[in-house]
């Protein structure tokens, strides 16, 4: 499907805006607008085009758990978003910096990843790509 260009969004299922804008904003993410519609939907981008939905209808009072990474029942779904970055120490240094800390860390044929949590335990990724 050669029209295809690029991921234009992920969306992400939140129990509070003002939390999750605040979690983003450290990452370099602007706020752009919202609460919009009748879900209702915020929108958060980062400068390098990645664009956030907030997705503001989850049950405040589910338990801080995502069943698609934690349990013994792996459900069909996503489970990460993997964002690009271009210098692994620095961008782990700055995270850590922010006071988040990494769930995961693996370096796997050159390539190198770590992972966070964001407040609602939606998994993100940084990955630097495997120098050629």
């Amino acid at each position: 499907m050669q029209f295809i260009t690029r991921i234009n969004h992920v969306g992400l299922r939140v129990k509070d805006l003002e939390v999750s804008r605040e979690f983003y904003g450290k990452l370099g993410f602007v706020f752009l607008a919202g609460p919009t519609g009748p879900e209702p939907v915020a929108v958060v981008e980062h400068p390098s085009g990645i664009n956030i939905n907030l997705i503001l209808n989850a049950s405040k009072d589910a338990p801080k758990k995502n069943v698609l990474m934690e349990g013994g029942i792996k459900y069909a779904g996503y489970t990460h978003i993997a964002i690009e970055i271009t210098d692994y120490e620095i961008a782990k240094s700055s995270i850590q910096e922010l006071g988040f800390p990494l769930t995961g860390e693996v370096e796997y044929n050159g390539a190198k990843f770590f992972f966070i949590r964001d407040p609602d335990d939606n998994v993100i990724e940084f990955h630097q790509p495997a120098s050629n």
